[in-house]
C-alpha cells in the first residue's frame, strides 16, 4: 500500500513528520506538504501562478501552495506511483465543529477523496499539542481498520485526539459536528505608516456541543471520528424549493 501523507502546518512541522513515521512501519509513505504553516487554507486551489515542488533531505516534497494544491499535484502525475489513500495531519491543533470549513487538513483529506481515494484527516487537539505519538497511534489503528474494511466512496474522516499519552485515552467514538458560537471581533491595530489593519478574531465559544458531538467526545478523553461527506446537498429541502421557485411573485 501506499500513503500520500500531507498537512497545512507544512512540511517542518512535528505532526507530520511524527504521522510518516508511524504509517512508514505498515506502508510505503509518499509526503507531499505546503512550504510553509498554510492553516486555515480551506480548499483554495492555485490558478493563476505556477507551483514548484522541491524534494527535501528527508525525502519529503515541499510546495509553495495550499494543501490542496499539494494533494492534487500528488494525485494527478507529479508522483511516479499513484497513491492507495491519503491521511492529512498531524495537525497542530483541534478541527472541530465549524473548524472543517477553514481547515486546511481538512482540505487535504477532501481533495484526496475528491479525487477517489480513501482519506482520512487527524488533529491533535489543543493550542500547543505534545502528544503527537497518541495521534500516529490512531491513524496506524484507523489504517488497520480501513484496510480490513474500506470506507465508504462518498466518505472521508475528520479524526480529533486529545492532547494526553496513549495510556489514557477512552477509547474512539463516531461522532457529528458541533457548533460554535459567532466568532470573536477581528482586531484593529495599526501599521508603521498609521494605516488601520484588522486581524481575525478567535474562533466562537462552543455553541451546539452536546453528548454525540465531536466537542463532547474530546471533553471526556475520547477519540472524535466524524464521517464527512462531499456532496453538500440538501436533498429534502429540494421538494420545497422546487415549490417556492413555482410561486407567483408580485408584479
Amino acid at each position: 500500500m501506499h500513503i500520500l501523507i500531507s498537512n497545512d502546518d507544512g512540511y517542518l512541522s512535528q505532526g507530520i513528520t511524527t504521522l510518516a513515521q508511524a504509517l512508514s512501519l505498515y506502508a510505503e509513505v509518499s509526503v507531499v506538504a505546503p512550504d510553509k504553516n498554510r492553516s486555515a487554507a480551506s480548499n483554495s486551489l492555485t490558478l493563476d501562478l505556477p507551483l514548484r515542488a522541491t524534494r527535501c533531505d528527508n525525502g519529503f516534497i515541499r510546495v509553495d501552495g495550499t494543501p490542496t494544491d499539494c494533494v492534487h499535484l500528488a494525485l494527478t502525475g507529479m508522483l511516479a506511483q499513484e497513491p492507495d489513500m491519503v491521511f492529512a495531519g498531524i495537525n497542530h491543533g483541534a478541527n472541530l465543529g465549524d473548524d472543517v470549513l477553514y481547515s486546511g487538513t481538512v482540505a487535504a483529506a477532501t481533495e484526496g477523496r475528491f479525487l477517489g481515494l480513501p482519506a482520512v484527516a487527524i488533529s491533535l487537539v489543543g493550542s500547543d499539542p505534545r502528544h503527537f505519538e497518541t495521534a500516529g497511534h490512531v491513524a496506524v489503528h484507523l489504517l488497520h481498520k480501513i484496510r480490513l474494511q474500506p470506507l465508504a466512496n462518498d466518505t472521508l474522516l475528520n479524526v480529533n485526539v486529545p492532547d494526553v499519552p496513549l495510556a489514557e485515552l477512552k477509547g474512539y467514538q463516531a461522532t457529528r459536528l458541533g457548533q460554535r458560537h459567532k466568532a470573536e471581533a477581528v482586531i484593529a491595530s495599526q501599521d508603521p505608516r498609521g494605516q488601520t489593519i484588522y486581524w481575525v478574531g478567535p474562533p466562537g465559544a462552543e455553541q451546539d456541543a452536546g453528548p454525540g458531538t465531536d466537542f463532547d467526545a474530546i471533553r471526556n478523553g475520547y477519540v472524535s471520528i466524524t464521517p464527512l461527506q462531499l456532496d453538500l446537498t440538501r436533498y429534502e429541502q429540494m421538494a420545497k424549493l422546487n415549490a417556492w421557485l413555482n410561486l407567483e411573485a408580485p408584479v
